[in-house]
Parts: structure tokens; sequence; C-alpha cells
């Protein structure tokens, strides 16, 4: 079963981003509406992942609200405690610069990645015949293509070369193996350790959703268009979670 979960947190992980990072070499003029349709879209399946599984599952698990309320804000505040350290560290007068913006949008996703991991580790953990799993790795592979798009854009803008874009942008997902084996080793602890780790994972994912995806989506594109795709993505989200 370990092995089943490393080789399928890769794909998802630096297979995801990569994929992503590829397909930003290809854009050029619509590049910056097609990044924030996707992180839209990507957005809304985690959304909806996060509200009608991780958070349902999280309280069944523990049997108590208590539990996955401290999770959750625990994930939420660690993630944007983390990403707020790099913005912090980052000098004022090169915030503008597309290369340096990327390099930051690389750590935050690269940080964020590993509770991702988790997620996809504590799923194998519930024992469900490997299908609970199998599908959250699936969405969230899903959710690193316009991750690594948007890592790949700012940095392909600011002068790097297409092979090491795409190859920054698949590193970003390697933290996932590490979050993976961790999320599966606390969730094969007991159902509390198994509520912890769904309930912070979806904190964190919940950041990145509506203090990264979302205003990054908004900034690259004014349009009611981003929003339509937020919809459709907690629509296939929910076909995931309940099909």
């Amino acid at each position: 079963m370990l092995g089943k979960v490393i080789w399928v947190t890769a794909l998802a992980g630096m297979g995801g981003t990569g994929l992503g990072g590829t397909l930003a070499c290809c854009f050029r003029r619509d590049s910056e509406r097609t990044v924030s349709l996707l992180l839209s879209f990507a957005a809304g399946v985690m959304t909806a992942v996060v509200c009608f599984d991780l958070l349902a599952e999280a309280m069944g698990a523990s049997g108590g609200l208590r539990l996955t309320v401290a999770g959750l804000l625990g994930g939420y505040g660690l993630t944007g405690g983390l990403n707020g350290w790099i913005e912090g560290h980052t000098p004022p007068e090169r915030r503008g610069s597309l290369f340096l913006a990327g390099l930051v949008m690389a750590a935050a996703i690269a940080i964020h990645n590993m509770p991702e991991g988790m997620v996809i580790g504590a799923s194998f953990a519930r024992g469900e015949a490997d299908r609970s799993g199998l599908a959250m790795a699936a969405v969230i592979g899903l959710h690193n293509v316009p991750e690594g798009m948007a890592v790949a854009v700012p940095l392909r803008s600011g002068g790097m070369g297409r092979r090491r874009t795409v190859l920054a942008a698949a590193v970003t997902g390697a933290p996932t193996e590490l979050g993976a084996l961790l999320g599966y080793f606390l969730g094969t602890l007991g159902p509390r350790s198994l509520s912890l780790a769904l309930s912070g994972a979806s904190g964190a994912m919940l950041y990145v959703v509506f203090g990264e995806l979302l205003p990054e989506s908004s900034a690259l594109w004014k349009s009611r268009a981003p929003a339509l795709a937020v919809l459709l993505g907690m629509i296939v989200g929910m076909v995931i979670v309940y099909a």
C-alpha cells in the first residue's frame, strides 16, 4: 500500500505541476486569461471537495466539532503564516519583478503542497478499497495543473528558459510526497489523528483557495468568466465526491 501511495502522489504532485508548467510554455498572448480560468476552476473543485467530503469525514472520524474546527484553523493559520513569512523576506524593491514573483509563487505552492499530500495519504488510510485516495489524488493533480502554470508564467516572462521553467514547476510538487507519507501514518494512528490530518489539510487548502487562487485569478482577468469557472469547478467537485 505504501508504495502505491508514493507513486500515486508523485503523479498528482510533480506530474500535475509539471504538466501545468509545460502548458504555460505553450501559451503566449492569452496566457493570463487561461491561467485565470484554470485557477478559478481549481478553486471551485477544491472548495467542493473540502466542504462536501474532507470536513464531513473529519467530523465523523472525531465524533465532535471542536477537534475539526481546531484542525481547520490550525491548517489555515500555519499555511497563511508560512506564506506571510515568504512575502516578508522579499525585498520591497524587488517585489514587482516577474521573475521574483514566480520564485515566491513557487515557494508558496511548494509549502502548501505538503498538506495536500497529507490529504492523499490520509485518504488512503481510510481503507475504502483505495477509492478515496485515488479520487483525492486525481482532484489534487487537477488542481496542481493551474498551480504549475501560475509558477511558470512569471518565470517564463522573466526570462527563464522553457526546460528550466518546466523543471521548476515540477519541483514545486515534490513536497506532496513527504506530506502523503505523513498523512498516511497519521491517518492510521486512530480516528482523532485522522480527523486532525483531514481538517488541518482542509484548512490549508481553503487558505490557498481564498488567499491565493481566487485573488490571483481576479487580478489576472477582471471578468465574470472566472466566477463561472468557479461554479463549474464546484459542480465537478461534487460529481467527484458523490459519483
